[in-house]
């Protein structure tokens, strides 16, 4: 296959659109192939397209099972467009010889960026006072529970990229910071002038802050749940910008009614958007809808970034950001899988 006579389908949620057309894609991908836009409620509705597609680029609202995955006969590459791929089987990719490839770095800056806002906006009681200020109050009383935050313990779970960029600016802000990440070389505390712990156990009960920053995993799913959450100083605040099952809702939820904690800033919902209403009822709760990700430039880069992984794919042969391990043979000898 060569120019156009590839095609490439961008798949997006009917429920929850995320992209009114796909010109960044079209711009990218120029005379490579052709694009077009799927909205779809259900992966099954991608299976008369099986047998016409080069490449699917995917945002993250469906999920890709074997069983679909399996009808993908001359699919040469699945995009997650973002940073998570846990919505695709990259096992039963990986089987079947299709590369799933992600892009890990197109908004670091912003979530990043986020998880400080929810930080700041919980340690300066923004809710409570912006609340009593809807009330026709004007005390500044009601922030009681604000603290300083120079000389506070900032603990950053799964120091990556975004771990990282959080973790920067946290010491910016005058935050002691240290980390907990056992996928990182010896000496990286060291490179970025923060300290280290060996386990999650050892970080929780220090931490005012506890900023979670992990892939979703088998290893992560529900990594913090009662005995974690019990664990943690009740003056300490949870941030969760990475995926929503990290954190088990409904020991959360228990967390917040009990105080255990001091409160939660949440960007992802474990069953987003259902539970929203329950979180929505604690005032030490601040939640935003999985928009960390997002500024119009991160958006407009994420979206070129798929589109060139494929046209690297297509035209050359390149394969980048592969997260199943796949490395697939030159296109000039690779037969249609049947």
């Amino acid at each position: 296959m060569t120019g156009m006579s590839h095609r490439v389908f961008v798949v997006d949620s009917a429920e929850v659109p995320h992209a009114p057309d796909v010109e960044p894609e079209r711009e990218a991908l120029g005379t490579a192939a052709s694009v077009e836009l799927l909205r779809v409620n259900r992966e099954e509705e991608l299976l008369p397209y099986a047998e016409e597609a080069s490449a699917f680029i995917l945002w993250h609202h469906l999920k890709l099972s074997r069983a679909v995955i399996g009808e993908l006969k001359r699919v040469r590459i699945l995009v997650r467009n973002g940073v998570g791929f846990d919505n695709v089987d990259v096992r039963a990719a990986a089987e079947l010889g299709i590369p799933v490839a992600n892009v890990p770095d197109y908004g670091t800056e912003e979530v990043a960026d986020h998880t400080m806002a929810l930080v700041l906006a919980l340690t300066r009681q923004l809710r409570p006072l912006t609340e009593d200020i809807a009330r026709g109050n004007w005390r500044y009383q009601t922030g009681h529970a604000c603290r300083r935050i120079r000389g506070q313990t900032f603990g950053v779970v799964g120091c990556g990229r975004i771990g990282t960029a959080v973790a920067l600016r946290a010491k910016a802000f005058g935050y002691q910071v240290t980390f907990y990440d056992p996928y990182l070389p010896p000496g990286y505390e060291k490179a970025i002038g923060t300290r280290r712990e060996r386990s999650l156990d050892d970080l929780l009960p220090i931490a005012d802050v506890v900023s979670l920053h992990t892939p979703l995993t088998d290893e992560t799913h529900h990594m913090i749940a009662e005995p974690q959450l019990r664990r943690m100083s009740r003056t300490a605040f949870l941030i969760n910008t990475a995926r929503g099952p990290i954190v088990k809702q409904s020991a959360l939820e228990r967390a917040l009614a009990e105080n255990w904690i001091a409160g939660a800033g949440l960007d992802v919902l474990e069953g987003e958007p259902q539970g929203l209403d329950l979180y929505l009822k604690f005032t030490n709760c601040i939640v935003t809808p999985h928009s960390a990700f997002y500024s119009h430039e991160s958006l407009v880069e994420m979206r070129r970034t798929s589109a060139d992984i494929v046209r690297d794919a297509l035209l050359h042969g390149i394969y980048r950001n592969i997260v199943n391990g796949v490395q697939p043979r030159p296109p000039s000898c690779k037969a249609d899988r049947g």
